[in-house]
């Protein structure tokens, strides 16, 4: 895999985005080797937890702008598709996924980040849902996993406004478990993922699978509801300027709804 860095220590894999260089925003190539990852991970006998994190200083920054910006509705319905099939993936996993949050996790990597069971999140953290500010919904689960995170009024808050919070702030609202200093973040992920894989497998499985189906028993239907909606935003004009003044660094003008 290019994009996607998976290792196991004893019991516990950890699957590392490494595309550094974009801060590990999330194109199809990105998407597909999620997806391939989060098989492997399952597929392996040995590996009772599965730690998820990003290279250098992010988390996940977002979905990939220069890719999405000139998708039409249909093509941009199938981009929410294909991160909704990767990030299923995780989300439908026997074993407990930990985020370790270093830094950046906005928009998709939010989302990603909201697939897993457990989020922890270093102090320089940030966390947010800037999709309005593109002109553009949520489209990789963030409308549907945000309010079941962190309840409806919270969600709205992130969402419509879209603007991060901080690590603190995450904490809060429920958004994330534990904060902690950034030299320390991996070594304290690392040791709660260790703690869990100590504890019986089959037990620690079944106690993941009953929490998650009474959470997300019409998660399905819902997401694909984002998805029409995410795909309409793409055959409006504040959707082409605002993601155009994006790449290309300049002001944006005034959003017309249009």
């Amino acid at each position: 895999m290019e994009y996607i860095l998976l290792e196991k220590r004893g019991h516990v894999g950890i699957m590392t985005l490494n595309r550094p260089q974009a801060y590990n925003a999330l194109n199809t190539a990105v998407l597909a080797e999620i997806e391939q990852a989060a098989e492997l991970a399952q597929s392996d006998p040995e590996i009772r937890v599965l730690l998820v994190t990003g290279a250098g200083k992010a988390f996940v920054a977002g979905a990939d702008i220069s890719e999405m910006m000139n998708l039409d509705q249909a093509q941009a319905a199938a981009f929410a598709e294909a991160g909704h099939r990767a990030f299923r993936k995780l989300d439908d996993m026997e074993i407990p996924v930990i985020a370790a949050i270093n830094g950046f996790a906005l928009g998709g990597g939010l989302e990603l980040a909201l697939c897993c069971d457990i989020r922890l999140a270093s102090e320089n953290a940030k966390l947010g849902q800037p999709e309005v500010t593109l002109g553009i919904t949520p489209g990789f689960g963030g409308t549907q996993r945000l309010p079941r995170a962190v309840g409806a009024s919270n969600a709205m808050m992130l969402i419509l406004k879209g603007a991060p919070v901080t690590a603190a702030e995450a904490l809060r609202i429920g958004l994330v478990s534990e904060v902690h200093p950034a030299d320390k973040l991996m070594e304290n992920a690392l040791a709660l993922a260790e703690a869990i894989a100590a504890n019986a497998p089959v037990a620690v499985r079944n106690s993941k699978i009953a929490i998650s189906t009474g959470v997300d028993r019409f998660l399905t239907n819902d997401l694909n509801y984002e998805t029409r909606l995410f795909g309409a935003c793409f055959g409006t004009a504040d959707q082409k300027m605002a993601m155009q003044a994006f790449v290309e660094k300049k002001p944006k003008s005034e959003f017309k709804g249009e």
